[in-house]
């Protein structure tokens, strides 16, 4: 079992100095590193007869591939000729090489997202991969070549959990320890039980669940978008590159960290309130990437529907419930209690079916559609929504007072809320 805890760190001034250091080093190794498997990568691209002498750089044919090992074994070879890489620790260098390849490896799976160079300022972090001792004391950290620094040790490592690795972070808020700990532990994953509710995303509201639990929508970014803007509008004043320029871009990003932090923090209360509520969860298997390109995109986006949705998966397991994925398609089209198709517009916010007479808020209704179709995905029996003689028995039965009699569940919901 691997978790990852994060704490704010306190480097004195010699110590962020000299992460400063180590960052701008890791960041030029990155583009030296880069630089090597373009200019392979150029010099094999084109016909044999008519490569360019001017703009590609030609590499003998029998020269092996930049791989991973063979940039990592050049490193004692490159200290030699850049005495400043001495200064960073060896296995920070050879992580730093590792990222580059794994952004590598990824682009050559998904075809696309070819890596970039790093600009100034860009490299935020650095890995320390492994220790030989518990690096951690009594409200300090002791990580090599920089000594003890002091932790905000806001939660313990629980017993039995030894630390792997830590990735100190750069960021405007200041610097954080994200810190990998592992056990021997193995915890199942959680099966489906108990009680069953399925859960709809919105902008107007933010969710709703299928026992009439909705909460309203939350706009992180919108609100502070005035100081933002007033913000970005010193910035675009400022000289490029003077300290002037330097202190208001670090009053833009501190404020899109509060903007980032606000809204995580939010979304981690949502999802253990929702736990509390039910043991199996169904959520929509929606591409919200798809939905952050329409005309509520930026909306979309200041929601980060993606990032709750693996939130909510995480604490689920985290607290034994059962978080899955079913079909989104047509579920707010569909009436909850007796299955027919029922057409509403996007300005249609109520549900009402002509055949059943239910009716209900839509996104409730879509929730509870959700809940059905996450039902009729677990079922064993595979009869969801057929005429059968001991249909009565039948989990998840069709029925049509299935959703009608919930006013109890709603009240149960209400009150947690």
């Amino acid at each position: 079992m691997i978790l990852n805890y994060v704490y704010r760190i306190y480097p004195d001034a010699r110590q962020e100095e000299l992460l400063l250091e180590w960052l701008e080093i890791c960041r030029k190794s990155y583009n030296y590193a880069l630089r090597e498997l373009k200019d392979y990568i150029g010099s094999r691209k084109c016909a044999i007869d008519r490569c360019s002498l001017v703009s590609e750089y030609i590499i003998p044919a029998d020269y092996p591939f930049p791989g991973y090992h063979q940039q990592q074994n050049n490193l004692p070879k490159a200290k030699r000729v850049y005495p400043e890489l001495k200064a960073v620790p060896s296995q920070v260098l050879q992580t730093n090489i590792r990222r580059l390849h794994d952004a590598w490896d990824f682009f050559i799976n998904r075809g696309f997202g070819f890596p970039r160079y790093k600009k100034y300022g860009q490299m935020k972090s650095i890995l320390f991969p492994q220790f030989k001792a518990n690096p951690l004391t009594d409200w300090q950290i002791k990580l090599p070549k920089l000594g003890l620094v002091e932790i905000n040790l806001h939660r313990s490592i629980p017993e039995g959990f030894v630390i792997k690795q830590i990735r100190v972070v750069k960021k405007a808020k200041g610097w954080y320890a994200v810190t990998s700990i592992q056990s021997d532990i193995e915890i199942p994953e959680p099966i489906p039980h108990g009680h069953c509710i399925g859960l709809d995303v919105g902008l107007l509201s933010y969710c709703a669940t299928s026992d009439g639990f909705v909460e309203p929508g939350r706009k992180f970014f919108k609100t502070l978008y005035r100081r933002l803007k007033v913000l970005q509008r010193r910035l675009s004043k400022k000289q490029k590159r003077s300290k002037n320029y330097e202190k208001a871009r670090k009053k833009v990003e501190s404020l899109h960290n509060h903007i980032a932090f606000k809204r995580k923090d939010y979304q981690f209360k949502l999802a253990h309130k929702l736990c509390d509520m039910a043991d199996t969860i169904f959520v929509e298997d929606i591409d919200f990437r798809i939905m952050a390109k329409g005309f509520l995109g930026k909306q979309t986006v200041d929601a980060s529907f993606g990032q709750f949705r693996q939130l909510l998966k995480y604490v689920g397991k985290r607290r034994n419930v059962f978080v899955a994925e079913v079909d989104h398609r047509g579920s707010s089209q569909t009436c909850p209690n007796c299955r027919i198709e029922v057409r509403k517009e996007l300005e249609d916010r109520f549900h009402s079916c002509p055949e059943c007479r239910y009716e209900t808020d839509r996104d409730i209704a879509s929730a509870q559609e959700l809940c059905n179709r996450g039902i009729e995905m677990l079922s064993t029996q595979g009869l969801w929504g057929k005429e059968i003689g001991c249909q009565v028995g039948l989990s998840g039965a069709f029925c049509l007072d299935k959703w009608r009699n919930s006013d109890s569940s709603v009240r149960t919901a209400r009150s947690l809320a």
